[in-house]
This record gives structure tokens, C-alpha cells and sequence, in this order.
């Protein structure tokens, strides 16, 4: 999550979170870690610098929750979809279609809880994909928000059925799933971050957490031209 905000800090694009959820209690500040969490991203051609992020990162390093000091593997699904309107795509959602819970936004404690459910819960009861958005004191703008990635998943969700499709008519392997692993960020007993598709890579792991990511962006935009 931080080395994606600092990235876009540094091309000058707009970061809002609209959900984050955390790990089980007991570590730094009552809570272990970032379970998950839904960036909106605002700025000139996001999307399409962004997009071949969609994969597994894998990291390597010495856990900072290890009393052992253990070298741990962990893995990070990251999805970018597009922000899409009803308008730009033919997806008809149904009301009966949809299961709406409401609960209370999480965060660090204190006075920033927000008291009332305010936050929002969208699932799709046909596909089983369920969205959320926490960041807005109202409720009605929590849905708004929780709509259009709604709208944004069933829309990647099409493609990827289109694409399995298109796998069996044409007997060819296409890669279209989230499940493929598509960069390493090795930080113990070494330092190295790869990415598997374009074969690039660098030592300086620092510099590439903190988001300097351009050196792997363009790589992945040129392969692909």
C-alpha cells in the first residue's frame, strides 16, 4: 500500500482509500498489518500505467513479527481495475440481485471511530463478489463508492469469462487471471526485486518500496506494444 501511494505521489495522482481492513489484534497498535484495502486512484492516464500491476507480489524478508527473527514468504493480490459508470458498459444489476449490510467503519481508535454504520457492504448474490467502502461519513456516498467498483469488478469479471471462452475455442493457453505471480521482492539473505514477465530487475529494494516503480511500468507498457 505504501510503496503504490508513494508512487503516486510522485506523478502527482490523487490517492483516496475507500476501505481497509486490518489483522487480528495484538500487534503494533492493537493490530497486525493491512488484511486488505480498496485505493481509489485519480489522475491522467492511471489506469493504463497501472493496470499490468494486477497479479501476486510476493515478498521475502525477516518478519517483523517474528520474536525468532524467521524469514517469512507473504503474498499480496493486487487488483486495477478501471473506474467505470453505468453509462460506459451494458451490466444490468438487478435489486434482488444484491445483499446490502452496513457496519461501523474500523480505524486506529479513539475519537476517529466513527459511531454509527455508517460504512457499506455490496454483494453480488450471482457471481459472489462482494465490495465495501468505509471512508465517507454518509452512508448514501459509502454506496456510491461501493457501486462503481461493483461495476468495475463484474466488468473484469466478464472478461475473464470472455477469455476462458475464447481458451476453449481456440485451444490456446490465455493468461487472464489475478492468480499469476508477477514480481518478487526478495529483502533477506539478499536484496533483489524481479519481475517474472519482463525479466527486469534491481537490487535497490529501498528505492522500489518507496515507489519507484517506473523502471517496471515501462518495461511491462513496451512488452506489450
Amino acid at each position: 500500500m505504501r510503496m503504490y501511494e508513494k508512487y503516486c505521489s510522485k506523478k502527482g495522482f490523487e490517492v483516496f482509500v475507500l476501505h481497509q481492513s486490518f489483522g487480528k489484534a495484538g500487534g503494533p497498535e492493537g493490530r497486525i498489518g493491512i488484511k486488505s484495502v480498496t485505493l481509489e486512484i485519480k489522475g491522467s492516464y492511471a489506469y493504463g500505467i497501472l493496470k499490468k500491476e494486477t497479479g501476486v507480489h510476493r515478498l521475502v524478508r525477516i518478519s517483523p513479527f517474528s520474536a525468532q527473527k524467521l524469514r517469512h514468504t507473504s503474498f499480496a493480490l493486487v487488483e486495477v481495475l478501471p473506474e467505470l459508470k453505468e453509462r460506459d458498459v451494458k451490466i444490468e444489476i438487478k435489486p434482488d440481485d444484491l445483499k446490502i449490510d452496513t457496519f461501523r467503519a474500523s480505524g486506529p481508535g479513539g475519537q476517529y471511530v466513527n459511531k454509527r454504520e455508517s460504512a457499506i457492504r455490496i454483494t453480488h448474490l450471482k457471481t459472489g463478489i462482494a465490495v465495501s467502502s468505509q471512508s465517507e461519513r454518509l452512508q448514501g456516498k459509502n454506496r456510491e463508492n461501493a457501486m462503481k467498483i461493483l461495476y468495475a469488478k463484474l466488468y473484469a469479471f466478464g472478461e475473464l469469462q470472455r477469455a476462458k471462452e475464447m481458451k476453449e475455442i481456440k485451444g490456446d493457453t490465455i493468461s487472464a487471471g489475478f492468480g499469476n505471480q508477477i514480481r518478487s521482492y526478495v529483502l533477506h539473505p539478499y536484496k533483489l526485486v524481479k519481475d517474472l514477465r519482463t525479466q527486469v530487475e534491481t537490487s535497490n529494494t529501498d528505492a522500489v518500496l518507496n515507489g519507484d516503480l517506473d523502471q517496471f511500468l515501462q518495461a511491462e507498457i513496451k512488452s506489450n506494444d
